[in-house]
């Protein structure tokens, strides 16, 4: 079961990500942005406004700065095709040294669980963490397809780094 309203598994305020993954395949994976102020300033931008999910193909209707409670669509268009994915941000985090958000998905959503994106600061590296807990659709034509989605996960996660490394200011 996914949690309540304001509530967050994945956790992006904390550095170590702990507690169990409830029936859920728990992913984490960093990688280091770049280097500096400008870097930090311009990652921490695109993460607050869904920059990492546009930029890796997405839509975000609406696409405003990242706000917990909000309820924006997500769609992702494979094949040319249009899929759309209802989410919940749940958290958002905004810290002199770690910004970022995660979000749950909602009914009619192709998986169940919950994502987060962390950009923070060690020493001056700029790294971008993704969180993912991920379980089938409880309901729904979705459950099916659910081996084929894992595989669409992992090459949006490899999008979802490219995203903000490719395009950071050097």
């Amino acid at each position: 079961m996914l949690p309540d309203e304001g509530m967050s598994l994945t956790r992006p305020a904390d550095p170590q990500w702990r507690g169990p993954a409830g029936g859920f395949r728990r992913w984490e994976r960093s990688a280091e942005l770049g280097r500096g102020d400008e870097v930090w300033r311009w990652a921490s931008r695109e993460v607050l406004r869904w920059g990492i999910k546009t930029r890796s193909g997405f839509t975000v209707t609406p696409g405003d700065a990242v706000t917990a409670g909000d309820r924006p669509v997500i769609t992702a268009h494979p094949f040319g095709f249009a899929v759309r994915e209802p989410v919940e941000v749940v958290e958002v985090v905004q810290e002199s040294d770690r910004v970022g958000f995660a979000y749950r998905t909602l009914p009619g959503h192709p998986v169940s669980g919950e994502e987060a994106f962390i950009v923070h600061r060690n020493g001056d590296a700029v790294i971008l963490t993704v969180r993912s807990l991920t379980r089938a659709s409880p309901r729904g034509g979705w459950r099916a397809a659910y081996p084929a989605l894992l595989v669409a996960q992992r090459v949006a996660r490899r999008r979802y780094f490219r995203a903000l490394r490719v395009r950071a200011p050097r």
